[in-house]
């Protein structure tokens, strides 16, 4: 059933959404501006966003934690809307299409179209093994009860996997801008119908499908 402030528009995200995403976005800033002070020295002064050296190591798991605590909230409401499926697949191996406008060649998209919902994965996995690797090589807390090759090893995968999620929020920034109205999706909460109608054909029908008895 349509629902939304003005007739032209279509809900899409509430405000406890919006509100999780922006605190992500913001908590991540924080994350990777330390993680990359502390990964060479040539980035070290990206440390100054948390006072110093010394605050960013101390900050940085405590950070990392928070983003993943964040993002957890965000994303889990969101599974199901997520999950792939086989007109996910074939929107995948179209999705030059998307380049060049040519919206009406790609498969119809529920509320997120294969590329989100692969996005979607790749971040969720990043935030997994970031946490667990974060853990092992936590020095003051817990990096002293594992041998030191599986410190080691974990600090080789958490820094392989940091850069993965920094090139993916990348990837869905530049996305974000590419498609005209999605940014608008994640500030005011709504889309036109237009909008819908383009790029989330599916999700559109959905949402204005009349309900019994209303």
């Amino acid at each position: 059933m349509l629902k939304s402030l003005r007739p032209d528009q279509l809900p899409r995200y509430s405000t406890r959404e919006r509100l999780l995403h922006w605190l992500v976005v913001i908590v991540f800033v924080f994350v990777a501006a330390s993680g990359l002070a502390l990964f060479h020295p040539s980035l070290y002064f990206l440390s100054n966003l948390l006072g110093g050296g010394t605050w960013s190591v101390v900050l940085h798991p405590y950070t990392g934690l928070a983003m993943a605590l964040g993002f957890y909230a965000f994303a889990q409401p969101l599974w199901r809307d997520n999950r792939l499926d086989p007109r996910d697949r074939t929107w995948l191996k179209n999705v030059r299409r998307l380049l060049d406008d040519d919206v009406a060649g790609l498969p119809e998209a529920g509320r997120y179209n294969g590329g989100q919902k692969l996005l979607y994965l790749t971040q969720t996995l990043c935030l997994v093994l970031l946490l667990l690797t974060g853990i092992v090589i936590w020095r003051a807390n817990f990096a002293r009860f594992f041998p030191i090759g599986v410190v080691r090893l974990a600090a080789l995968v958490h820094a392989f996997v940091a850069f993965v999620l920094v090139v993916a929020v990348i990837v869905h920034v530049a996305a974000a801008a590419w498609v005209r109205g999605s940014l608008a999706a994640m500030t005011r909460g709504t889309v036109t119908l237009g909008w819908a109608f383009k790029h989330h054909r599916a999700w559109f029908r959905e949402m204005i499908r009349p309900t019994d008895g209303r």
